[in-house]
């Protein structure tokens, strides 16, 4: 799973997440900072209202949550989806002794990055792509 720190980094360079089902997410509260949700339609629902999207809760009762603003949780995107937002810039994933190596081409420059986790090597890629587009 994508690490927090770079599911941050993709959100403040401007990831935009429309939930769907499948979709891992944790919440920027202390008390859930080890939980990691998965939005899904029989229990975490998301919902869209003239005031902004929430994220339904239903029947869970091990939780006092009812929904919480979308603003309020943190998307931790797929190693599929990554890939996917990468889209034509991805060329490579490799796996090397110790680690996962992504290699992309954007804008007439090829990058490679390196991580032990191929989710936080997409994430990386990604990352250098948003930040260039900003």
């Amino acid at each position: 799973m994508i690490s927090t720190d770079l599911a941050v980094a993709l959100r403040d360079a401007g990831l935009v997440w429309r939930p769907t089902s499948g979709d891992r997410f944790q919440l920027d509260e202390p008390e859930f900072e080890a939980d990691v949700f998965t939005v899904s339609e029989m229990t975490i629902e998301p919902r869209q209202y003239p005031t902004g999207a929430i994220l339904a809760f239903n029947g869970t009762t091990e939780w006092a949550l009812d929904s919480v603003a979308q603003g309020d949780a943190l998307w931790l995107p797929r190693e599929d989806q990554l890939r996917e937002l990468l889209r034509g810039a991805f060329r490579l994933l490799e796996r090397t002794d110790d680690s996962h190596r992504v290699e992309i081409e954007f804008a007439g420059e090829r990058s490679t990055f390196e991580h032990p986790q191929p989710e936080d090597a997409y994430a990386l890629a990604l990352l250098h792509v948003l930040r260039r587009i900003a």
